[in-house]
């Protein structure tokens, strides 16, 4: 009796000692735990949409209680668009035994693969164009197999491709002045296979262009200049011109350049621009907001032990359309009520 008397009391007791710590509060919340976890973030460079992804990524970790100065150091650093410089810096990073690296971009995404793919560091990207081309994921639908995961950048080919057509219904032909780079190839093929296998699209023409990647903080407005001999080459012979999906694509320069020379409509990459006022009449643009949120939960996941294998890379989940009144005047065009709809507060007038 006294053994069985023993024992019951033993019990008791361990689900004391499991009950308390709850009873005070204990819990999963990241700010309570003793460990600062250690954040790398190598975007490709300043500017948007980097800038506005990292900002997202951060609020977002905050908000899930990882915050900066308490359970949370991030590293910043930049690699100029430039390949060497970011392996480089990668390179010389790891001995820091970072919990996550984060890269920013198409540069700095296959700068991470070039230095870190499969080894031991976790990777997540954010933004780069085509990372199935750069070879760091084998697709969207699978679990990854090496140590990278991550959100894409792009509004799926299909999507922009039926914008067009709703915002322009009567135009065939449009110009794409690229630059020489990985992921234009990769983003003008997914326009090419489209055309070929979806007869929705079967009438519509690309005439394509390209210029030479120039790397450094100024090396967009240099590949902007570039493009102008191309313009005027290409105007008469187009009814629009689309924005690459590159990194002229998501700079202002092109976009400024193509307005002050052109004759013909700029159809936009990013939310800027229209919206900030860069050139282009109208865009449907990716959520920067939503990639840095979509890379924030995939870095919180990380840091609460779940593995990289654990994690589908993912396209962004939100997208937005933004429209400009007054050089659609100025080009002849009338925006349709779908469009105008599509667009809610995105409209300059």
């Amino acid at each position: 009796m006294q053994l069985i008397r023993s024992a019951m009391l033993l019990g008791f007791a361990l689900s004391i000692m499991v009950i308390i710590p709850t009873l005070l509060g204990a819990s999963n919340n990241p700010q309570q735990h003793s460990k600062t976890f250690k954040l790398l973030i190598l975007d490709s460079q300043k500017g948007n949409p980097y800038d506005e992804v990292r900002s997202a990524l951060l609020t977002s970790l905050a908000g899930f209680g990882y915050t900066e100065g308490k359970n949370l150091k991030t590293t910043v650093m930049f690699s100029g668009n430039d390949l060497k410089v970011g392996e480089r810096i990668l390179k010389d990073e790891v001995k820091n035994d970072y919990d996550v690296i984060f890269v920013g971009g198409t540069a700095a995404t296959i700068a991470a693969k070039n230095t870190l793919y499969g080894k031991a560091q976790r990777v997540v990207f954010g933004s780069p164009t085509d990372p199935v081309g750069i070879g760091v994921i084998k697709d969207f639908h699978s679990r990854p197999s090496a140590n990278f995961t991550g959100v894409c950048y792009p509004v799926p080919v299909r999507s922009r491709l039926k914008f067009l057509r709703r915002l322009m219904p009567k135009a065939r032909t449009f110009g794409m002045v690229y630059v020489d780079m990985p992921q234009s190839h990769s983003y003008n093929r997914w326009i090419e296979n489209l055309l070929k296998s979806d007869r929705e699209f079967k009438d519509i023409t690309f005439i394509y262009r390209s210029v030479p990647l120039v790397t450094g903080e100024n090396g967009d407005r240099a590949m902007a200049l570039q493009a102008k001999k191309y313009l005027a080459e290409l105007d008469a012979k187009v009814d629009a011109y689309v924005k690459p999906c590159d990194q002229m694509g998501t700079r202002s320069n092109f976009s400024e350049i193509v307005f002050s020379t052109s004759q013909k409509p700029l159809i936009g990459l990013v939310k800027d621009d229209v919206m900030g006022n860069w050139g282009a009449t109208a865009t449907i643009f990716p959520s920067h907001e939503s990639i840095g949120h979509q890379a924030a939960r995939m870095i919180k996941m990380l840091f609460e032990g779940k593995q990289v294998g654990d994690i589908v890379p993912e396209w962004p989940h939100q997208y937005g359309v933004a429209v400009d009144l007054k050089k659609a005047k100025r080009f002849g065009m009338e925006i349709p009520v779908e469009v105008l709809q599509m667009a809610g507060e995105h409209i300059v007038r």
